[in-house]
């Protein structure tokens, strides 16, 4: 007699206090269903990212596909999206841990996204505790007292609406098994979210919503839509109840972003400009053509080349379906020491989401609880409706060329450097199970660490020249690792820099920077360095 799918998953990780509650058998059986249904398409999709990254490493270039040009062409739209997810004009990110998930959606924002991506370490206890406190949010248990600091933290009275981002396709969760093989993030977290919490949100007035991140393709954003069906047959939730806002934060899906509507527009609430993994996936997609090298990363700025036909198409695809058009992160954090520099940095982000609103977006990203007011007020001023759905940004039409087009800039040897001291930084903390990092005055999560290592992979691969001349040579790079890792232990202590994970830190962004062969995301072989 063949298992049953129940018997085929294994639950590995250790349990800690409450665990039973998640991993009850019920829920751990609905999400061995979607595994037993969903796991071998998603392996098979990944196979597929693997073949169509061969095609642009041998000189081939993204482009809109022949094979889908009449859903470009067709009349259609997205399903009507819930009450709660028509104002989004601010929304706070951020990790799943009690503090940061009470903060988020007492912060003003209209919406909070609690991430099990990026902007958190995949430790099996953070996986697992964020769930806890997620279902607690629904159960009104939330509340706690922080034992260190005995400061208490409550739920005020409007918290933000709750939207989840699981972890992308590509992700394994290796403290559960399928088949004896590591299952997925994705399945993983969704499952379990989805089973405890669609119902209690629902009664509140809310619903199941979801952030999905890495897509690549109309075809994964397929298998979410077939995901979402059988969940809500199997959950006894009405056909669409469960809603989307998908990441645009790689350059394939740039291409599809009708097409991701199409595929989920049952399901849709909208497509959000990530642009700090498109930064990233723009030189993964390219990293074999010399002619996309990129100027350094504080030069590649949203409203100029790739980035501004990328976020405009993007608000001119979704308004045309009747979905929302979400613009980009502020990373920006206060600097409390420096009245002048934070009065910068505030300016800064306060340009950034005018030129949002301008152009049509109908909200946008910030990192900490003191830039909401600051993007609040923009939004509130340029957009005094819920949002700008009627702004049909007709007069966009951006090509292929547009949509590749390389910002002017420079390449510097503090560029470099720069990219060296945040890489490690970030590696070194997400080791120690941090997700999201502040670094000189940003709150950093890991695309950031990945545009640092992949543009040091891009340049020492094709041995780019720099402004002063210098070439960037192997050589270079590790006499800068190591004059940079100088600096950076006198910024952060001595005693904390022998307290951390430095050593393995190091060693990975090196390796990685150095590799034969591109590394498609440093948290794959960085999740083998935790738990």
């Amino acid at each position: 007699m063949s298992a049953t799918n129940a018997e085929r998953l294994v639950v590995k990780g250790a349990l800690g206090p409450r665990f039973d509650e998640i991993l009850t058998p019920e829920a751990l059986a609905f999400v061995a269903e979607l595994h037993g249904r969903f796991d071998a398409k998603r392996r098979a999709l990944l196979e597929f990212r693997n073949e169509r990254q061969v095609f642009f490493d041998n000189g081939g270039l993204p482009d809109f596909l022949p094979e889908t040009q009449a859903i470009r062409e067709g009349d259609w739209k997205v399903a009507p999206i819930p009450a709660d997810l028509q104002d989004r004009r601010v929304e706070i990110t951020g990790p799943v841990d009690r503090k940061m998930i009470v903060n988020a959606l007492n912060s003003g924002a209209k919406v909070f996204m609690a991430d099990f991506e990026d902007a958190s370490s995949p430790v099996w206890a953070n996986m697992v505790e964020g769930q806890l406190n997620l279902k607690d949010r629904w159960a009104n248990q939330i509340d706690f007292t922080d034992a260190r600091t005995g400061k208490a933290y409550k739920l005020g009275a409007n918290p933000a609406v709750l939207i989840i981002r699981p972890r992308g396709w590509h992700l394994p969760e290796r403290h559960i098994t399928f088949d004896g093989m590591d299952a997925s993030g994705s399945l993983v977290d969704f499952g379990l979210y989805v089973f405890h919490n669609a119902k209690a949100a629902l009664a509140q007035g809310s619903g199941p919503y979801f952030y999905l991140p890495k897509t690549e393709s109309h075809l994964e954003a397929r298998l979410w839509n077939d995901v979402f069906t059988y969940a809500e047959e199997a959950l006894g939730l009405a056909q669409g109840t469960i809603k989307a806002t998908v990441l645009i934060e790689t350059l394939p899906a740039a291409f599809e972003m009708d097409e991701i509507l199409y595929e989920l527009k049952d399901h849709m609430a909208g497509l959000n400009c990530g642009r700090w993994d498109y930064i990233f996936s723009f030189i993964k997609t390219l990293r074999n053509n010399k002619a996309f090298l990129l100027p350094d990363r504080g030069q590649v700025v949203m409203g100029k080349a790739f980035l501004l036909a990328y976020s405009e198409l993007l608000i001119k695809t979704c308004h045309r379906r009747g979905a929302f058009a979400m613009g980009g992160m502020a990373a920006q954090i206060p600097i409390k020491n420096n009245p002048e520099a934070n009065a910068a940095a505030f300016a800064k982000v306060r340009a950034d989401k005018e030129r949002e609103a301008n152009a049509g977006h109908d909200g946008t990203w910030v990192a900490h609880p003191d830039l909401v007011p600051v993007a609040m007020e923009v939004f509130d001023r340029l957009m005094p409706t819920p949002n700008q759905l009627t702004r049909l940004r007709e007069e966009v039409s951006f090509g292929q060329k547009d949509m590749l087009a390389i910002h002017d800039g420079t390449r510097t040897e503090e560029g470099l450097r720069h990219n060296i001291r945040v890489g490690v930084q970030y590696i070194e903390a997400w080791l120690r199970g941090r997700g999201a990092v502040p670094i000189y005055n940003l709150m950093e999560d890991a695309a950031t660490a990945e545009i640092s290592r992949a543009q040091i992979w891009q340049q020492l691969n094709f041995e780019a020249t720099l402004e002063d001349g210098q070439k960037v040579t192997e050589e270079l790079f590790r006499r800068a690792l190591a004059e940079e890792m100088e600096v950076v232990k006198g910024e952060v202590g001595a005693d904390n820099y022998a307290a951390g994970r430095f050593p393995e830190a190091i060693d990975l962004f090196a390796r990685l920077s150095t590799a034969k062969t591109f590394e498609a995301f440093l948290t794959v072989p960085a999740y083998k360095l935790i738990d």
